[in-house]
């Protein structure tokens, strides 16, 4: 005894018995794809905005530590203003006089004192062969 297959009495086995249900599940498949390829759109989108926004965020990182440096240089100013006005009283104090350091000192005890970068800069092997 065979027993008859009740999967071809189904609606969503019949293929073209029911043409209404199948217009119905064309527009809902077309509604969802849309909807995906909308949502992959939006992806996306996104992901080339935070691209953006992440290059962004570097330049600001990099003009905040250009902003630092730039303090810390203007911060130095106040200390040349205060090296060059040692020197020109030095140089009012002894106009023609070049030999003795010791009128250089001014009245706060601070003097200004001439460091040669000349030997500073140069290789080791240089400065060895002159000591």
């Amino acid at each position: 005894m065979s027993r008859q297959s009740v999967a071809a009495s189904r609606p969503s086995h019949v293929g073209g018995a029911n043409p209404v249900n199948s217009a119905a599940a064309a527009a809902k498949f077309l509604e969802k794809k849309k909807e995906f390829d909308a949502v992959s759109a939006l992806q996306r989108a996104s992901a080339l905005y935070l691209q953006r926004i992440e290059g962004i965020a570097d330049d600001c990182e990099t003009m905040a530590d250009a902003g630092r440096i730039h303090g810390e240089v203007l911060e130095q100013w106040p200390r040349m203003f205060q090296i060059l006005s040692l020197f020109l009283a030095s140089k009012e104090e002894t106009p023609n006089e070049s030999g003795d350091m010791d009128q250089s000192v001014s009245s706060n005890g601070q003097r200004l004192v001439r460091i040669p970068i000349e030997e500073l800069q140069e290789p080791p092997e240089e400065q060895r062969q002159k000591t």
